[in-house]
């Protein structure tokens, strides 16, 4: 699985020789190092509706044909947006897909998709668990500390964790570093930190609190990549 950063909540998965999008902001997003246009996707996966999330997965999946997939509410407005390819899930569903299975999963936030004419309601926000090529992965998406992060690890023996750590409308540091303690991930990626001033933190400080509960921590720059090998 070889995992590329974009900045924010932005990353590419190659696993399985297909391509996967987490939360592609990159026109909009002042860390990205590339462009909407220049990226390919098979699948685009979508935590929640929040302009730095959804960003431009719906000109992604137009020009690439991309499989968006995400809540049913998003699904349906991307559908409604002309997206050919989506797929709806809702919290606890899993589906195999062909690039590998897919669970979502809760998370403490809000969801909202901004239109010209206001904000929709973007159906609950989640995170997901999937599962490729022998390594399963878990985005916990945009949400604040749970305890169920635990059962999620229990049900989903987890080789890398992405994390947000910018506090303010996630997890900070400190409570990232308690979800690694509960999720007991090999590897864990920190992500939705520095985009904006509000969200201004120092990934190292993370990165040794969560070696003190027993993950590697693997700090990505933007543009940069890393391959996590099957156990």
């Amino acid at each position: 699985m070889r995992i590329r950063y974009f900045g924010h909540s932005a990353f590419l998965v190659e696993v399985g020789g297909k391509r996967i999008l987490f939360d592609p902001f990159l026109n909009g997003n002042p860390l990205s190092p590339v462009k909407a246009e220049e990226v390919e996707a098979d699948a685009i996966l979508l935590t929640h509706g929040h302009a730095d999330h959804f960003g431009d997965a719906v000109a992604i999946a137009k020009r690439t044909g991309a499989l968006i997939v995400a809540n049913h509410e998003i699904a349906t407005y991307c559908q409604n947006q002309g997206v050919e390819n989506v797929h709806g899930m809702n919290h606890g569903g899993g589906y195999k897909f062909d690039f590998g299975y897919v669970k979502m999963t809760p998370a403490w936030h809000t969801s909202s998709i901004e239109t010209p004419d206001g904000m929709l309601y973007g159906g609950h926000p989640g995170g997901f668990v999937l599962r490729a090529d022998g390594v399963t992965m878990y985005n916990a998406g945009d949400t604040g500390l749970f305890r169920d992060m635990e059962l999620i690890g229990e049900l989903h023996p987890i080789d890398v964790a992405l994390l947000p750590i910018g506090d303010n409308y996630t997890m900070g540091p400190v409570d990232a570093a308690h979800a690694v303690k509960m999720l007991k991930p090999r590897y864990v990626i920190p992500m939705h930190y520095n985009t904006f001033p509000v969200i201004e933190q120092d990934p190292d400080t993370f990165a040794r609190l969560a070696a003190k509960e027993g993950a590697k921590c693997q700090v990505l720059a933007p543009g940069e990549e890393w391959t996590l090998e099957t156990r």
